[in-house]
């Protein structure tokens, strides 16, 4: 395998790891969409610039407010809350501009590990302004081992070009363990993803500080572009995914690649009907035969919709703007409008007034199961 170089040098995983090589060539598939769209030179660009910084327009923990905007205080009272404002302004720690903080939850991830940071690694995104943290749970394979080791090797012995902000590793186990054949039944699917709540509910509010934007990226993707940090912020959306897809073998032994992510989706009058008749503690899940809910996934919009407003979200890669988060926007652990953890998510901002959008033409892939 050959070893995974950046432009300003080799990560620990280049030294190690003999399991991934992502510039290996695609094999034929039969696809709906472009057979190059993960191709080096093919995949899809959303803009033609790079996302420029917009240090003006980024929100402040204290509101700029116009004493004209204030209405339904007292004057006098609005008054003395813009004083107060001013006078602690100067002591008050904001959100670093264009700061991003990656967010990662991972259970058994071993040999996922080397991808995981060689496809970081290539991300076109300053690394003085990017943090990671990552949770470890449950796990009983060397996952944590190794990623001492490469806390180690970045924020100790990398290049500074290739040192982050921050590399934070928690431990929390929730002592719940599901056999891999059985992660996908849908009578399993509620407390597999209320526990998923949970330690991103953990991760979350422990890791973050200051930074302007959180990125949740799974632990197990196979490809992402390396520009898609830049991509999706330039859309300056609260929350914004692209379209996870997985390459899946043919009844006639051909590569297909189809969505995998069908936690990313939109209502329809149809699946509204369905919403309307169910019980309050009815859980909704996608993906599954035996129930047909009547949601519009990625892979349904026309070519010409390449931003679509969304209602559920996944968690493969989802950037959110972080005042999302710090206004009390988490995964619910519990039913929240028949759902919970990431498509609990989606529906807790919707409510809060946030936009939640999806890029159908957009490309990433997972891994296979």
């Amino acid at each position: 395998m050959p070893n995974h170089v950046t432009d300003v040098g080799e990560s620990w995983y280049a030294k190690t790891s003999t399991a991934f090589d992502e510039e290996s060539p695609m094999p034929d598939i039969d696809v709906d969409v472009d057979q190059d769209m993960f191709s080096n030179s093919e995949y899809i660009e959303v803009l033609g610039n790079e996302y420029k910084p917009k240090a003006a327009s980024m929100s402040s923990w204290l509101p700029h407010t116009k004493l004209g905007e204030a209405k339904t205080l007292p004057t006098n009272d609005s008054k003395l809350i813009l004083e107060n404002n001013r006078d602690v302004s100067q002591y008050t720690v904001e959100p670093n501009s264009d700061s991003l903080l990656i967010l990662t939850p991972i259970k058994n991830n071993a040999k996922h590990l080397a991808r995981y940071f060689a496809l970081i690694d290539k991300l076109k995104y300053p690394r003085n302004r990017t943090s990671l943290a990552i949770l470890v749970s449950d796990s009983t394979d060397k996952t944590q081992q190794m990623l001492i080791e490469s806390r180690r090797w970045y924020q100790e012995q990398a290049p500074p070009e290739l040192r982050f902000q921050r590399f934070d590793i928690y431990r929390q186990d929730f002592f719940y363990s599901l056999p891999r054949k059985q992660r996908h039944l849908r009578e399993k699917q509620k407390e597999r993803r209320t526990m998923m709540a949970r330690a991103r509910n953990y991760l979350w509010t422990r890791a973050l500080q200051n930074e302007q934007w959180v990125l949740w990226i799974d632990g197990d993707l196979e490809y992402y572009p390396p520009n898609i940090v830049r991509d999706l912020m330039a859309y300056d959306k609260d929350v914004i995914v692209p379209n996870c897809l997985v390459r899946r073998r043919s009844i006639h032994s051909r590569w297909k690649h189809t969505v995998y992510d069908r936690n990313a989706w939109q209502e329809t009058d149809q699946s509204r009907q369905v919403i309307s008749k169910l019980k309050d503690d009815d859980f909704m899940v996608e993906g599954y035969k035996s129930l047909k809910t009547h949601r519009r996934y990625l892979d349904h919009f026309p070519k010409n919709e390449t931003i679509v407003p969304l209602d559920g979200v996944g968690g493969t890669f989802t950037l959110v703007k972080s005042h999302v988060h710090r206004s009390g926007v988490g995964f619910p652990a519990w039913l929240f409008q028949h759902q919970v953890e990431t498509e609990g998510f989606a529906k807790l901002a919707k409510a809060h007034g946030y936009g939640v959008y999806g890029l159908p033409y957009y490309y990433i892939r997972h891994v296979t199961d």
